[in-house]
């Protein structure tokens, strides 16, 4: 049985060797002769605006949780379609409570401010919320 596997593993390990052979060959004996161009921070071809080392609003990390959530449901979407009719009614009311489920995260998500990028309404909701937590 895991001699099917052999061919892949063996893929793989040449792979990573290869990776690994070839990226120590240009540390060996590639030039070394580092300037402050080289050196400088690269920013899409454009001299860089800021420092590197500056805060990122939350706001950016709540929508690479968002993608990565519903990016999620189509994993689970994907073969469910793939077997829709062999599934039949339980697998569809299944996934109907699951889309649901993830709606009402959405929902409640909006309701409460987290996908405005105006600041106004999102402390207003963090004041309510501070003011709940409390009293």
């Amino acid at each position: 049985m895991l001699e099917q596997y052999l061919p892949i593993g063996i893929m793989l390990l040449i792979g990573i060797a290869f990776g690994v052979v070839m990226s120590k060959v240009n540390e060996w004996f590639g030039p070394k002769n580092p300037n402050e161009v080289k050196l400088s921070t690269y920013e899409s071809g454009m001299p860089p605006v800021r420092t590197a080392h500056e805060r990122i609003s939350v706001k950016f990390y709540m929508v690479a949780m968002l993608f990565i959530v519903f990016d999620i449901e189509v994993v689970f979407l994907y073969p469910w379609a793939v077997n829709f009719r062999e599934l039949g009614m339980f697998g569809f009311v299944e996934m109907l409570v699951f889309i649901v489920i993830l709606m009402l995260g959405l929902l409640y998500v909006w309701k409460k401010g987290a996908l405005e990028w105006n600041s106004d309404r999102r402390l207003i909701n963090e004041k309510t919320i501070m003011n709940e937590k409390i009293v």
